[in-house]
């Protein structure tokens, strides 16, 4: 079969690899659709991820498609069945595990190998993180399911209700997928983001309250000098960027929250104003992945028309292009996401 092989940094190839014979436990899914991804494009320019995967490998964590092979010793699939899976299942009795922490689980178990024809679901996410799509339920909206996982998982972190006005930053796939799950949560969202095509996809999913920071190196000053009223219940940080992060602290009001959703560049760090931070009693956190019932969460968003594909995914690519795609998303191209043809 065709699938995409990470090499190296910013080394993608397309090869013909034969498909590996089921183990125990696992099944076979072939894929329908696979959706490009921000932490793909982080991997594939340093060229490894510690913890997700160690080069020559499989590329790409997105997708939904059909059951084509079940394991013989596995119960309750069958070929045939429309799925999605998570890009990863917790072990289920590390002390994370124990206190309802999966995300943070001693020995998550991680998939990669979206961009191919087909793709094993290893036993442990076949057992705890394979779900069934209802029959109506397009591919593209299902492949949707692990990067909204974590944004559910972030915006439970960050406690969002109704009422509270909430600043997202980034107006990127998680920026958006935040902005339209807070405000079906009830709040009052502004967003702040740069590049006219994702401030006009803003604009499209119904958001008003947008702040365009293109050009302007320092967002807290561009938000601030926007409006009369510039101190936010909560903000949801999502572009990853230590001045960024910085900024979110003077952004927030008295006992307000953060959650500093975006990962930065290894080895980068924060400069904090401690006193605004204590006597302003702010809560600061940083979430991380998802869990199986963030997963669960998502799919339902999803197959209740919440989240859908046509509002995230503006590109396609057939399997043979993907590379130069990696390409021009590091030179910045316009698309939120690109959905990959594995058949082409």
């Amino acid at each position: 079969m065709n699938a995409a092989i990470l090499r190296g940094r910013r080394h993608l190839a397309i090869e013909q690899v034969p498909e590996a014979p089921l183990q125990p436990g696992e099944v076979r899914v072939r894929i329908h659709t696979a959706l490009t991804c921000g932490t793909d494009l982080k991997v594939w320019e340093r060229g490894y991820h510690a913890r997700m995967l160690q080069v020559p490998c499989p590329f790409g964590h997105e997708f939904a498609g059909v059951i084509s092979e079940v394991h013989p010793q596995v119960s309750g699939w069958v070929a045939g069945e429309r799925v999605v899976a998570a890009n990863s299942a917790p072990c289920g009795v590390c002390d994370c595990c124990r206190r309802g922490q999966e995300n943070l689980c001693d020995d998550l178990v991680f998939l990669n190998g979206a961009y191919a024809e087909s793709i094993v679901i290893p036993a442990r996410i076949a057992a705890h993180n394979l779900l069934r799509l209802n029959p109506d339920t397009g591919f593209r909206d299902a492949a949707l399911v692990e990067p909204l996982a974590c944004v559910v998982q972030g915006l439970s972190d960050l406690r969002i209700g109704p009422g509270e006005n909430l600043l997202v930053i980034g107006t990127g796939p998680v920026g958006l997928m935040a902005a339209v799950l807070a405000r079906d949560l009830g709040a009052q969202v502004t967003l702040a983001g740069r590049g006219a095509q994702r401030v006009a996809s803003a604009r499209a999913l119904g958001f008003h309250d947008i702040v365009d920071v293109s050009g302007k190196d320092d967002v807290e000053w561009a938000i601030k000098s926007s409006r009369e009223q510039a101190r936010f219940d909560a903000v949801f940080e999502a572009v990853g960027s230590p001045a960024v992060w910085s900024a979110c602290v003077r952004l927030v009001r008295k006992g307000g929250r953060v959650n500093w959703f975006g990962g930065c560049p290894s080895d980068t760090s924060v400069q904090l104003d401690t006193g605004l931070i204590h006597y302003s009693s702010l809560t600061l956190l940083a979430s991380f992945h998802h869990t199986p019932r963030t997963v669960r969460r998502a799919l339902q968003y999803i197959e209740d028309g919440v989240i859908r594909a046509d509002d995230f995914v503006n590109a396609e690519v057939p399997l043979s292009q993907l590379p130069s795609t990696f390409e021009a998303m590091a030179e910045g191209n316009t698309a939120i996401k690109t959905a990959v043809d594995v058949r082409s």
